[in-house]
């Protein structure tokens, strides 16, 4: 049996999965985020230990004979997550999220740098590790000098599981302090944001043996066998592996708390100037590129607290299939936004609003702005030269038709649901254990899923949408200069 752990911004979820790659169980525990300051977000590590503890007594007391035959252990987590730890291993303040934009400033400067774009084949993102340290050796000196070693969220739970200080490439790609092309920690990158070799974790590919399970935690969960713990990946890596996108030009979209649409290369090809992500895959030799927006679900999550409706009701509201645009433009820039924008400053924006405007409008306009900001990324990764011509439509969005038919048809893609595409992180860090325990092939182990259905696009409303689209991108130019600091 193999183990897949994801650690999400709001929860973990565990799943048991055999060596033909069954789910067997899961389960799930959720895990509280801190907002102490507009653009602030952040974590205790402690919860993120106490969510996995959670997840483990109820996958045991579920299914106790299967987990007793456990043989490995895959993580993938939300990335460039701060977590500041002493010399004994201790965290030394919250956790700075992915989607903590406090460090912009930070960012912009180390960005001025030619070298860390050469280097990283990224924009320095306020969102990534390295600014967030360059924040707190600025305004928290004391807990800066104190930090001994920098680990990524997941690999804080790996810590906690081996006693390693570990992580691996597609995670580690996004901090701004990894050679990409060559998967290596730069020491140039390290020295240009004040930090040093030493307070990195040793690194390995997703696919390989990171260490063996704490006896101690052996003797706990009723283990008499060696358990491998995987190197793992960062979420949309480990999403890639669960869903067999591994090969040069497979590609998804993720509908998850942030928006992606992915893309599998067999080379790196950076091209920061287009606020495409550039990372490190998951396995060998391979690479990926991702447009990411910073607000996908997590727009319609907004709404449905400020209107006080669940989000199940919300878009109950709306018809299956679409009809057309609404007359509504919402931009879901709640927490700035990355591609193709690289803006902390901008936010959010109902425009077109009327008397007559009820709640379910203002649920449309929500998922047609999510549509268009994914169609902003696909322009992005057209730009590098990618053109995916199917994509597989994963994440919580995905389980609204009235969403996907809006993607395909803005997107002018068709959208493949896969089966079981709600634990494919999960399933994806179960599939690199079975790789680090068997010492299998990616090739091998990370077949594509079976295929439930296909969303093509609307081929009679395209043109309407392209009309909103295009409107939608002015929108953006003309509120940008007004949201500047």
């Amino acid at each position: 049996m193999y183990l897949g752990l994801d650690l999400g911004t709001s929860g973990l979820r565990g799943i048991l999965m055999d060596e033909a790659g069954v789910v067997i169980s899961e389960a799930e525990a959720a895990i509280t985020t801190s907002n102490p300051k507009p653009g602030w977000s952040e974590q205790s590590p402690l919860d993120w230990v106490a969510a996995c503890e959670k997840v483990i007594g109820n996958l045991r007391s579920s299914n106790n004979k299967e987990f007793c035959a456990l043989k490995g252990i895959g993580l993938s987590g939300h990335m460039h997550g701060a977590t500041l730890l002493d010399g004994e291993g201790n965290a030394l303040r919250p956790c700075i999220l992915w989607n903590d934009t406090r460090s912009a400033d930070e960012a912009k400067k180390l960005d001025q740098y030619p070298e860390m774009r050469k280097i990283s084949g990224n924009i320095v993102f306020p969102g990534f590790t390295a600014p967030k340290l360059e924040w707190v050796r600025s305004h928290e000196p004391d807990i800066f000098s104190k930090t001994a070693k920098v680990l990524l969220p997941k690999d804080y739970l790996r810590l906690w599981l081996t006693g390693e200080y570990v992580s691996e490439m597609s995670d580690s790609a996004g901090t701004s302090w990894l050679d990409v092309n060559a998967r290596t920690w730069s020491n140039t990158a390290l020295e240009l944001s004040n930090m040093r070799l030493d307070q990195m974790p040793r690194l390995l590919e997703g696919s390989e043996s990171s260490g063996e399970l704490r006896p101690e935690l052996r003797q706990e969960w009723g283990l008499s066998e060696p358990v491998i713990v995987a190197g793992g990946a960062g979420d949309n890596a480990a999403a890639a592996c669960g869903i067999g996108c591994i090969n040069e030009g497979d590609g998804f979209l993720s509908l998850g708390t942030s928006g992606v649409l992915l893309v599998a290369r067999g080379s790196c090809s950076p091209a920061p100037e287009t606020a495409v992500h550039s990372f490190c895959h998951a396995v060998p030799n391979r690479w990926i590129q991702m447009g990411v927006i910073l607000s996908a679900t997590n727009s319609l999550n907004w709404l449905s607290r400020n209107v006080g409706q669940p989000v199940r009701t919300l878009a109950s509201d709306l018809p299956q299939n679409i009809t057309g645009p609404s007359s509504i433009t919402f931009l879901p820039y709640l927490s700035g936004e990355r591609t193709p924008h690289n803006d902390s400053a901008i936010r959010g924006a109902f425009l077109g609003i009327d008397v007559a405007t009820e709640q379910a409008d203002l649920t449309q306009s929500v998922m047609e702005g999510v549509a268009y900001a994914m169609r902003d990324c696909l322009e992005a990764l057209k730009n590098t030269g990618t053109q995916p011509s199917n994509l597989l439509a994963v994440g919580g969005g995905a389980r609204s038709r009235y969403w996907l038919e809006t993607l395909a048809t803005v997107l002018n893609t068709p959208l493949t649901l896969p089966k079981g595409s709600e634990i494919g992180a999960a399933k994806g860090a179960a599939r690199l254990a079975v790789c680090a325990a068997n010492r299998s092939s990616a090739a091998d182990v990370m077949t594509p899923p079976e295929q439930q259905e296909t969303i093509e696009p609307i081929r009679g409303l395209a043109d309407a949408y392209e009309t909103e689209y295009h409107r939608y991108t002015q929108y953006y130019s003309a509120l940008s200069p007004l949201a500047a600091r």
